[in-house]
């Protein structure tokens, strides 16, 4: 199975396949979503009380699908769009004041997306393995999604993009946000399924049927390159 089929929600269950991108290297972005360093750290696990250990437990397929799919993938990705001298773009989730109240609701509200993350702490930078280099664009947003939520769109325009291929997390959150933002805008849309990691691998492909043919296109990372102009 390949990008052309897998990935297929009801909607699109006897539709044609998709005919090939051709995506113009000049005007195709790469956009990594919210890999930061809150999102990778853990505690000690055997310093932690019992019902704290279960729940590190259930969160650890996602540290592994970080740590041995999503991060590798990303940093070749990286390096190739790098190597052919396109575009790459970070977003991040962080605020500018130390108490958050600049936050949108959504990052207010109780629960996991709770997030106060001051935009100079070690737990909102991007890891390190993955780290923006020279001039290479960076937006902070407090929002799910980074085109809404920052000057993004804006600055696609000016350096004339048109195609955004997705990386990052989580994508039934942020990732998610940013690809029906982008779609919205008229802007073509890649998500790279390896790149990319929801808290569970089920809500991780079950986000990926809904996104798939209508908001963008999901494809693994080594399908890319065949449909780069």
């Amino acid at each position: 199975m390949n990008w052309k089929t897998a990935y297929r929600s009801l909607y699109y269950a006897t539709m044609p396949e998709p005919a090939d991108l051709a995506l113009p290297r000049s005007e195709t972005a790469l956009l990594v979503i919210d890999i930061q360093n809150a999102y990778l750290d853990r505690p000690d696990r055997a310093a932690l009380p019992p019902r704290e250990q279960r729940h590190y437990d259930d969160w650890t397929p996602f540290h592994d699908r970080m740590r041995e799919v999503v991060i590798p993938n990303v940093q070749r990705v990286l390096e190739r769009f790098r190597a052919e001298g396109m575009e790459v773009i970070f977003a991040r989730i962080a605020c500018q004041t130390s108490n958050g109240r600049e936050r949108s609701l959504s990052q207010k509200l109780p629960g996991f997306n709770n997030l106060l993350l001051p935009k100079d702490e070690h737990a909102s930078q991007i890891v390190a393995e993955l780290a923006p280099r020279g001039d290479e664009i960076v937006v902070t947003k407090t929002t799910d999604s980074a085109l809404t939520g920052t000057n993004l769109r804006l600055m696609l325009n000016n350096i004339g993009i048109r195609h955004v291929v997705c990386a990052g997390i989580f994508t039934d959150q942020c990732v998610s946000s940013t690809v029906r933002s982008l779609a919205d805008e008229s802007f073509g849309v890649v998500v790279l399924d390896d790149c990319c990691a929801a808290a569970t691998d089920e809500l991780h492909r079950r986000e990926l049927e809904i996104l798939n043919n209508i908001y963008c296109h999901v494809m693994r990372a080594d399908e890319l390159w065949s449909q780069i102009a």
